[in-house]
């Protein structure tokens, strides 16, 4: 399937442009809404390897922004759980079919607009939890396995971090800093197994300017934008392709 074509860029320059501005300036728990738009005309394994490139450049256009800023004891600790998670994540991806990645990623975003409704309504405050090392070793872990197979590693992150009740700049810096030392290590493993393609690569030197003005809108937003707003555009994006992924995969 060609995909350096009209059609797909038409849907996918909006998608980059909002992981960009997700990861710039949101906390990146939101990024993974691209993947699942992708998911929507191109195959998992095609939309995961598109993005993964793109959203390590957004990585890497948004470090200088937030550097020294995030909370080190809490990326490390992430970073160490996201390792076997990441391993667990590859090994699952290896032994499940297209539809299965397909289900799980549109199950993912549901899931993450459901805890986010739940949050506001105030049955889960994280804010009144005291999350120690054994609680950030199992987010790092679900962060490594969520990643890999549907770059949906930032509810997890959130989780974790909300519950450590970081100021808002050291929460953002904080999941730049891990993502980035995540997606790393993944890329290792998308490169092993063929995830990445010419294609997928060509796509990439596309999308990579939108990409980055994507994280410079983000950037600039952090401090200015509500995140009401963002938040909520982004859930009916997810429940919209989430439900798409999982009829597509069970019909």
């Amino acid at each position: 399937m060609e995909l350096l074509t009209l059609p797909i860029l038409a849907l996918a320059i909006p998608a980059v442009l909002f992981a960009g501005i997700s990861k710039g300036g949101f906390g990146s728990g939101a990024a993974f809404a691209s993947s699942s738009i992708l998911a929507i005309v191109l195959e998992p394994g095609q939309a995961l390897g598109i993005m993964l490139p793109l959203l390590m450049l957004i990585d890497a256009a948004s470090l200088p922004s937030y550097w020294k800023k995030w909370s080190w004891p809490d990326s490390r600790i992430l970073i160490l759980g996201a390792v076997p998670g990441t391993i667990l994540g590859a090994m699952f991806y290896r032994m499940a079919n297209p539809d299965v990645i397909r289900f799980l990623i549109g199950a993912i975003g549901i899931a993450f607009v459901l805890w986010q409704m739940a949050q506001k309504a105030g049955l889960i405050r994280l804010a009144q939890q005291h999350f120690g090392a054994r609680m950030g070793l199992t987010a790092g872990v679900a962060i490594g396995f969520t990643s890999f197979v549907s770059h949906a590693g930032g509810p997890a992150a959130a989780v974790y971090l909300l519950g450590r009740r970081l100021p808002k700049t050291t929460y953002q810096a904080t999941t730049v800093l891990v993502f980035w030392a995540v997606n790393l290590f993944k890329a290792a493993f998308y490169a092993f197994m063929g995830i990445f393609t010419l294609q997928t690569l060509t796509l990439d030197f596309a999308l990579a300017p939108f990409a980055v003005l994507g994280t410079w809108i983000g950037i600039r937003a952090h401090s200015m934008v509500p995140e009401g707003v963002f938040f909520g555009l982004t859930y009916a994006l997810l429940m919209l392709t989430g439900a798409k992924l999982i009829w597509d995969a069970l019909t």
